[in-house]
Formats: structure tokens, sequence, C-alpha cells
């Protein structure tokens, strides 16, 4: 190859390789060949750490990404051409060199569509319906999270829970819009995560779909469920999402050397009882700027509240404890509203499917409200109730 196409080739390479090095966690692999003649000499290169592990020519390397350009540039002296492929999340940079010509062009990961939907025809998806987490492309996220089966059709058993998981991402998507509209990076925390499924699947969205870059933080006090979450992220490459062993109550983590995390958006799925408000309240401490709930068990304001008004009434257990469910998610909108968030409650899967379908949206759009937090605790006082978040907060309205 003459001097000058290397000298293209180099400089080509050195943008890419910032861009490896800026979105490391992204980068999936480097593969191509340099051709001598009919001869083809293969070369890859994967992450290692912050590192990439370079193979060719029978040799296995550790190096910098800094340092790759001019290490092919050289590579590429010997030889009359060369063609990789730089595949990151969500796309892939194909880099051919030549006869004096150096080009890059970007291929999305999308298959043709007929591709798409040959072997997924019957996937249980909803006529009409625009999915957002298509069948098809997010097939390795869908199967390791046991919504599809290893032919690549979605379980019966599971179609529902893929309806499901769609609705929920369509559900969040203005909200992820704004939230990213001026940030190079959206930093997510998920409460009690659990084993984080829906977390994999707005890690998908987020990044592969929208192309939006995001870093995901989630803390459970369970640490099987933080090493099976470890183990997902791992097999689907998902370097931007750390699990974390801790206590939500505190957030005091038990592994060294974790830095605060400062949320752009807290999640909290299905979070029982008053983890749910634990939550709620790290995410109005932290200042995020979206915080996304659906609550689970609604135990603590049922053993405690009473209103005489309604006592022929809550005299009934089962009316008491839907009164109790309606009054906790209540209070907790009224507390959001105060502290400047804009709040939404919907529901977002049938009750058919199960009772425990609100799902709390909340956008923070100003600043604290006094008037407000005082109605918060006038409303507690009238059901002779002492809830949770109303305690964790009490300190942020001073």
């Amino acid at each position: 190859m003459d001097k000058q196409t290397i000298g293209k080739l180099e400089l080509m390479l050195q943008g890419l390789s910032c861009r490896i090095s800026e979105e490391m966690d992204y980068f999936r692999a480097l593969k191509g060949d340099f051709k001598s003649g009919a001869k083809r000499f293969p070369l890859s290169a994967e992450p290692s750490g912050n590192m990439l592990e370079l193979r060719f020519e029978g040799r296995k390397d550790l190096v910098s990404p800094r340092d790759l350009p001019g290490l092919l540039a050289g590579y590429a002296e010997r030889y009359e051409a060369i063609y990789m492929e730089c595949s990151f999340r969500g796309e892939t940079l194909v880099i051919e060199a030549g006869s004096g010509n150096v080009t890059m062009k970007t291929r999305q990961l999308e298959e043709d569509r007929a591709q798409l939907l040959l072997g997924h025809a019957e996937t249980g998806t909803i006529p009409g319906r625009e999915y957002l987490i298509k069948a098809g492309k997010a097939d390795p996220l869908l199967k390791e999270i046991g919504i599809m089966a290893a032919t690549g059709k979605i379980k019966n058993d599971m179609i529902r829970k893929y309806n499901q998981i769609d609705h929920f991402v369509e559900l969040l998507d203005p909200m992820i819009r704004e939230l990213a509209a001026d940030r190079n990076e959206l930093r997510i925390v998920d409460c009690a995560c659990g084993k984080s499924y829906l977390s994999f699947v707005l890690n998908y969205y987020i990044k592969d779909v929208l192309k939006i870059n995001c870093r995901f933080t989630g803390i459970d006090i369970s640490e099987d469920v933080i090493e099976a979450s470890r183990g997902i992220a791992a097999r689907l490459g998902y370097r931007n999402m750390n699990f974390i062993r801790g206590d939500i109550r505190k957030l005091i983590y038990e592994e060294d050397g974790e830095e605060p995390v400062e949320p752009d958006l807290v999640v909290s799925l299905h979070a029982c009882d008053t983890a749910t408000d634990y939550a709620l309240a790290y995410g109005i401490r932290s200042g995020a700027r979206g915080i996304v709930a659906v609550p689970c068990c609604h135990s603590e304001l049922l053993a405690q509240y009473r209103y005489d008004p309604f006592r022929e009434i809550l005299k009934h257990g089962v009316l008491k404890a839907r009164m109790a469910d309606v009054l906790t998610d209540g209070i907790r909108c009224m507390v959001l509203e105060a502290f400047g968030y804009k709040v939404s409650a919907v529901e977002y899967v049938s009750p058919l499917d199960t009772p425990k379908n609100l799902l709390i949206r909340a956008n923070r759009v100003s600043g604290f409200s006094r008037e407000k937090y005082r109605a918060c605790q006038e409303f507690a006082r009238e059901l002779n109730a002492d809830p949770t978040l109303l305690k964790e907060i009490a300190g942020l309205a001073g």
C-alpha cells in the first residue's frame, strides 16, 4: 500500500481510536483482514478492560486504543488492501483501504425486513402494533431474560410478559427522550433491582434503538440476584451496567471504592412496601430529574391509618386494604409534587394480569413548594399515619 493511502488510513484510524477510547463500554470488536494477492491475513481486536486484545499473524497482544492507528498503519505497509469492521452496540463502521482510496461507511445493525420477520412470524405480537423491542433485532436480549426460546419464537407462557415489557418501554419513551435532550450520557439507578430484567430492556432500548449513551447502576440487598444480574450483563456484553449489593434504606454500598451516583433517572420496579418509599426518597435527595416507580405490597399504611368519616366502609378489611393502596400511592404523588415534580399515575398493564399495575412517572420541573409539602403533612395527620416517605425526606424540607 502506498504512503499516501497509509497516511489517509492512519488519519481515519485516529478518529476511530478516539471513539473506541470514549465508548469502550459500547465497543464490541474490530475484525477484518489484510490482503496480498489472493491471500488474506485476519486481524481482530476485542475489549479487555481498558485495553484491546489484538490478534494478528499468530500473536496476541494487549494494546491501548490510542496505539491502534500506528500499529495498523504499520501493518498496512506490507499489504495491498485492508478491510475492517469495527462494531459498537447498534452500529458497525466498515473501513476499506487500497489503490489510493480509503473509505469508512456506517452500517446500522438492522436486518433486511424480510430477513427480520423470517422465523418470527408467530411471536404472539398484537396485530397492528409497532413494537419498540422487536423480535429479530432484540433476540439475544429476549433469550437471555427468558422471553424467547432458543428457536427464536416467543415462549407461549411469555407472550403476555413480552407485550408488557414493550408497553413499559413505550410509557417511558417520552421521558427518556426528554432527559437525554441536553445530556451526552444518561445515568440510571435501579433501586431494589432484583433480576433487573426491565433495566436490561431499557438499556437495550436507550443505547441500541435510540442511540443514546447510558450507564446503569443496579442496587439490591440480595447477593444472589446481584450475581445473576452481573452474569446476564456479561453474556450480553452490557459493560455499561454495574450491580451493587447494598441496602437502599441507607444506600450504603458494601463494596469498597464505589463512587456516589448522581442519577438522571431513578427507577423502582415492584420494590416491596416501604422499599418504594426509600427509592423515591433517594431520587428526591439525589436531585434525579426523573423518577419512575411501580409500587408493590402496600402494608405500612394499612397497619396505621384510620379515618372516622369512613369508619363504616373501612370496617370491611378488603375495602380498607384497597383504600390503603390508593392512599399510599396518593401520598407518594403529593410528596413528589411538593419537591417540584410533574407527576402522572397510569395503569401500565391490565388489572386482569396483576392488581399491582400502577406506574408513577415524575419529571422535575420546578423547585420545592412548602405549601404543597405542608398539605402532605396535614393529609397524613388526618389519616393518623406516619408514612416512611415523609420521614425520609423531612430533613430536605427545612
